[in-house]
């Protein structure tokens, strides 16, 4: 898939707040009947416009009252040293997302815990101990304002 329709977006739009939809209702909901529908649903999964599908939990819900954001300054910057440190992050499910930064520190991870016990053995035990790792900057959610994983598609419409 080289560009993407209206069709496609609105596929994309209904996916995002709901991925549970029936073919039917999706279909339904943007225009289409339902066998083009599908194929447009799996040409947009095989183009890797749609990489998966899951369920959204509440974090809180299922113990982990603890949602924190660590700067992680690496040792150095070479290639290797950096892909081995991406390596060994991937490694942990606490950390729920890492992005490469500029500015200050190499990377800005998202960390979940039970609670600041939980939370602070992970830092000093796991965290710090990583490969190539120098120091850790650590900043705690005091409470949550927005938290969506959907993608603002209204770039779009024209």
């Amino acid at each position: 898939m080289e560009t993407l329709d209206k069709f496609d977006w609105a596929i994309l739009q209904e996916l995002q707040r709901d991925g549970r939809l029936t073919n039917a209702e999706l279909a339904s909901r943007v225009g289409l009947s339902a066998a083009p529908c599908w194929r447009r649903v799996r040409a947009l999964e095989e183009g890797g416009y749609i990489l998966g599908y899951r369920a959204e939990l509440d974090r809180r819900k299922v113990g982990l009252g603890v949602l924190a954001f660590v700067r992680v300054d690496a040792e150095r910057n070479s290639g290797e040293a950096t892909r081995v440190l991406e390596e060994a992050i991937r490694q942990l499910p606490e950390v729920t997302s890492c992005h490469y930064i500029s500015g200050a520190g190499t990377f800005e991870l998202q960390v979940v815990a039970t609670d600041l016990d939980h939370f602070s053995r992970f830092a000093r035990e796991c965290l710090i101990n990583l490969p190539h790792v120098k120091d850790l900057h650590t900043s705690f959610s005091l409470g949550e304002v927005k938290a969506t994983g959907q993608l603002p598609l209204n770039h779009w419409v024209r």
